[in-house]
């Protein structure tokens, strides 16, 4: 027998969401849309003073509860600091979005070829894309399986589930800077996807769902050579807007999805298809 509207799943009310990454590219939309769904949401970011801009406006735009954050995902005290205060701000996280990604310090060794990538450079880039979500997993998530509920959703990438195709690159650039998919980026997308399988497994028993987000390539200040020569390789002809994403989020955060856990949900306009 249906007790309530299947409407009511979606229903994130008073629900704690953690948003890694919260002001970049893809955090903003994605808070956006747990707080519309009625979510309180911690904004967590590295830049702390972008992580109070997005808190604010969030708060003025939903009426919800939004704290801001700052935490360097790299460094487990950060981590562990961080976690006490959005808990003792806003209450137990009920949601987490493992987002925090990051290019490193230096952008044109975040680009350099194969051959000349700097360990430093993979190095550094890892800390953050696999270290860092696993750091943030591993605090969150314990608390999570303690009280045996929560959902966990992480970003992974397009290319932590296929390679990038070069070719697309020749005469690209982002911001006005030439750019390629470094194979440390493709490596811990792809650890990414192992991670949250891993996990999903690990928690199933503690009532914690584990599930990952593959976005599609996303408009972000690329050039029209690149946005062009990327549309024509994914079947609906073009590059995905970052708030595209907040459906599948939203989805894999609430009760809709309480029997999906260890799913890989690529949100790419059947790029992966092909």
């Amino acid at each position: 027998m249906m007790t309530e509207s299947h409407r009511e799943l979606f229903n994130l009310n008073d629900r704690v969401a953690l948003v890694t990454g919260g002001g970049g590219i893809l955090g903003p939309h994605l808070a956006a849309g747990l707080a519309d769904f009625g979510a309180d949401v911690a904004i967590v970011d590295i830049n702390t003073d972008r992580a109070e801009e997005v808190a604010t406006m969030l708060a003025e735009r939903s009426g919800r509860r939004v704290v801001a954050v700052g935490c360097d995902v790299t460094d487990p005290a950060s981590v562990q600091q961080m976690v006490e205060t959005v808990e003792a701000d806003l209450g137990p996280v009920d949601i987490l979005l493992n987002n925090a990604a990051g290019k490193g310090r230096d952008l044109e060794a975040f680009f350099a070829s194969t051959e000349d990538y700097a360990l430093e450079t993979w190095r550094e880039i890892s800390a953050v894309n696999l270290d860092g979500l696993f750091l943030v997993a591993q605090q969150v998530g314990g608390r999570m399986a303690t009280r045996g509920r929560g959902s966990i959703v992480q970003t992974s990438s397009i290319y932590g589930l296929m390679a990038p195709d070069n070719r697309i690159y020749e005469g690209s650039f982002y911001l006005g800077r030439r750019i390629g998919t470094p194979a440390v980026y493709s490596a811990t997308k792809a650890g990414v996807i192992g991670l949250t399988r891993y996990l999903a497994t690990y928690w199933a028993e503690q009532g914690v769902r584990v599930n990952c987000l593959v976005p599609g390539g996303i408009e972000s200040g690329q050039n029209d050579t690149f946005k062009q020569r990327y549309g024509a390789r994914v079947p609906l002809g073009r590059m995905a807007r970052a708030e595209e994403m907040v459906g599948a989020v939203v989805y894999l955060a609430s009760d809709a999805a309480s029997y999906v856990t260890g799913q890989v949900l690529a949100v790419d306009g059947g790029l992966s298809a092909w």
